[in-house]
């Protein structure tokens, strides 16, 4: 079994796309699991949740459920599949409903402020 944890990140955490700020948050979760690198989850209501659209696409983890997944969509671009969510996890995984987190890419910057 993976291990998995989540806690409150530290400090003020960003999320940025084709140089827009889509949202910024002090009540940030960290997740962290097994050797992979850290996952910020924001809240959604921190976030700008106009500019995300949900698609077609969903991805099942064993550990946290189905994920739904999100395209970030501005006036230059669409970055597709750019942020995922989990809007009905497994129970030991609850506290990520209503989060929303991104993959980090050239065009998406997840970063501690």
């Amino acid at each position: 079994m993976v291990e998995i944890t989540i806690h409150k990140a530290p400090g003020k955490w960003c999320v940025r796309s084709g140089g827009a700020v889509l949202g910024e948050s002090t009540n940030a979760l960290e997740l962290t699991e097994g050797d992979l690198p850290s996952v910020i989850y924001f809240p959604r209501a921190d976030i700008a949740m106009a500019f995300l659209d949900m698609t077609d696409k969903t991805t099942h983890c064993p550990h946290k459920g189905d994920a739904t997944h999100f395209s970030i969509v501005n006036k230059s671009s669409v970055t597709e599949n750019a942020a995922w969510s989990y809007e009905d996890p497994i129970p030991a995984m609850a506290e990520l409903k209503g989060y929303v987190a991104f993959y980090p890419s050239d065009t998406v910057k997840v970063e501690q402020i």
